[in-house]
């Protein structure tokens, strides 16, 4: 058993610790508050939302959720020195599905001077060949599109090993068809823990809302969708808010010939 004194010696011990990790927490806090206070973000009433300084190309993404959509509304907003220059729109799901506004955000999207993008939103348990020819089956692309996007962002009990394979496939198939390495949507949290250094070939679209400055994540990024509350003109519904990560040379570069 120990003695008094040792027993005394043990909560000063105790102590110290517990103030060096209240200390530490304050200092962290400290710092997230400072680097928030010093970003450079605006808020933009006309969109609800603060929008990252820095980034001259500006887009949202859209599917069902967002309802019949007045693209013209959409186009022709302006707000200071934002405008809404591109958009990514859910094309397909799993191995048959096809979002019911694809077709007409598409057509619309385009009709209204929009740059556009189509994206698949993976399901980790069916097959990635068959999810591959859902998309190729709804999805032509033209001259002045982005390249196909794979939204991967659920786990679903699917083991990893089966996910990255079926997203190989898809991938794979989807590339060679269109000629064109395709995008990777996700998460941060879903890249670090799942996808990682066997998917850093791919240009990455990634979602981290409310950050200052940039994503955190330790690789290159060309697209951040930094928040999921915009509103625009001519959508009723709250839209995710997207930056490109780069000048318009670069920009034009990355659209199909």
């Amino acid at each position: 058993m120990p003695t008094a004194k040792q027993k005394k010696k043990i909560r000063r011990f105790l102590l110290i610790l517990v103030l060096f990790a209240l200390l530490g927490v304050a200092a962290w806090r400290g710092w997230q508050w400072w680097e928030y206070r010093t970003a450079k973000y605006t808020h933009y009433p006309a969109f609800g939302i603060s929008i990252p300084g820095g980034y001259s190309i500006h887009g949202i993404d859209v599917s069902k959720y967002q309802h019949l959509i007045s693209w013209d509304g959409v186009k022709q907003m302006s707000v200071k020195d934002i405008r809404l220059g591109f958009v990514f729109i859910k094309a397909t799901e799993g191995t048959g599905y096809t979002d019911p506004q694809f077709n007409r955000n598409w057509k619309k999207s385009k009709e209204a001077g929009i740059l556009r993008g189509a994206y698949h939103f993976f399901t980790p348990s069916r097959d990635g060949g068959k999810q591959a020819a859902n998309f190729i089956r709804e999805v032509e692309l033209e001259s002045g599109d982005f390249p196909p996007v794979l939204d991967l962002e659920q786990l679903n009990g699917t083991p990893v090993a089966q996910l990255k394979q079926e997203a190989k496939k898809w991938l794979d198939i989807v590339g060679e068809h269109y000629g064109v390495k395709p995008v990777i949507y996700t998460n941060v949290d879903f890249y670090n823990r799942y996808l990682g250094e066997s998917f850093d070939e791919y240009p990455l679209w990634v979602a981290h809302y409310y950050q200052p400055g940039q994503p955190r994540i330790n690789r290159g990024w060309v697209f951040w969708q930094h928040s999921d509350r915009g509103r625009v003109n001519g959508i009723v519904s709250p839209v995710d808010f997207n930056v490109f990560n780069g000048d318009s040379a670069a920009f034009r570069q990355l659209l199909l010939p």
